[in-house]
């Protein structure tokens, strides 16, 4: 298990979404988040303390945790210095990139000359079947997005959190690193073999009672052309019951791809539905979840109703206003 607290490691991350992992960490389980460390040049502010590792160490953090995700995944060759210090110092070190502490040697060194441990999280542990497409009991419930980080694993931990203070049967399926790291189990579905993908999805979210909740974490996007294989293997693996729409409305490009302008909100419904219908002829829209925070709130609650005044769907920010639309919405599937 991997030991908490954490001390989140920025690194020299460009902006603030590429420390996204962090900061799931801390909006989700801040109890566990003691301190940010941030290198020269980092443009990520988690809005906690900065301390060195040894102040770190001293307040009781025991995991450094890379709370970067950058383009591909890598160790930046600019961190190493830090992470062997943090080793040398007592911390284990965990990470949900594609480059894996367990391949970097001078990591490995270190962490067994020290005794300590590398947690790689985005290592599936599981011999995931090939999917076989039959229903299953229960309902599930997944984000899909007009691009990547939107807030589809927020939209999902937020309607889990609303279920459960509600008595409702539910629970939050992580399909990627920063999910497994807040809630300790998943599938790390972008290291999952492609042909066993939807299999994985169809293994997280098996049978259940017929009034119990699978809440899944979206991935990637249909409309998204580097992700686009992820968010397949949720529409098809997952067979949704309900569909939320998630949307960051202030972009100008997808993200990553300056050559690519996000789809409309109805674009994503039309053909995330049409494929979720292959799986599940019953699926429905339901609701929208609007990622507001680099709006005003005067702005966001006048988009907000824009939105479902187009899109006849109930539609919020749930990390802002609360995930209680989206929930009563599920009440009519």
């Amino acid at each position: 298990m991997i030991q908490t607290p954490y001390l989140l490691f920025l690194g020299d991350a460009p902006d603030q979404l590429a420390a996204k992992v962090a900061q799931g960490i801390k909006d989700w389980r801040p109890e566990n988040a003691v301190a940010q460390f941030r290198m020269d040049g980092c443009k990520a502010d988690l809005g906690i303390a900065d301390m060195t590792l040894a102040q770190a160490r001293d307040a009781g953090a025991k995991t450094l945790v890379i709370g970067v995700a950058n383009r591909g995944g890598v160790i930046s060759a600019a961190w190493k210095a830090v992470l062997i210090e943090a080793i040398e110092m007592g911390f284990d070190l965990a990470s949900g990139l594609h480059n894996l502490l367990n391949d970097e040697p001078d990591l490995v060194a270190a962490a067994e000359k020290h005794g300590r441990t590398l947690f790689d999280v985005r290592i599936p542990t599981v011999d995931y079947p090939i999917a076989n497409g039959k229903k299953r009991s229960g309902k599930r419930c997944l984000a899909v997005g007009t691009d990547c980080s939107v807030g589809k694993m927020y939209t999902a931990l937020a309607m889990d959190k609303t279920m459960r203070e509600r008595g409702m049967k539910s629970t939050f399926r992580a399909t990627g690193q920063t999910g497994i790291l807040i809630t300790g189990d998943g599938v790390p579905l972008d290291a999952v073999i492609a042909d066993f993908m939807a299999g994985s999805v169809e293994y997280l979210t098996p049978d259940n009672d017929d009034d119990h909740w699978d809440l899944i974490e979206g991935q990637g996007s249909l409309f998204h052309v580097s992700y686009s294989g992820v968010t397949m293997a949720l529409v098809h693996g997952g067979q949704p019951d309900a569909l939320i729409l998630c949307h960051e409305p202030t972009r100008p490009h997808m993200r990553g791809l300056p050559d690519y302008t996000p789809p409309s909100l109805e674009q994503v419904r039309d053909v995330a539905l049409t494929l979720a219908r292959v799986a599940n002829p019953a699926c429905q829209v339901v609701g929208v979840s609007v990622n507001t925070q680099h709006m005003t709130d005067t702005d966001a609650r006048a988009y907000l109703a824009q939105v479902e005044t187009d899109m006849g769907l109930p539609a919020t920010d749930p990390f802002r206003y609360g995930a209680d639309k989206l929930v009563d919405a599920l009440a009519e599937v």
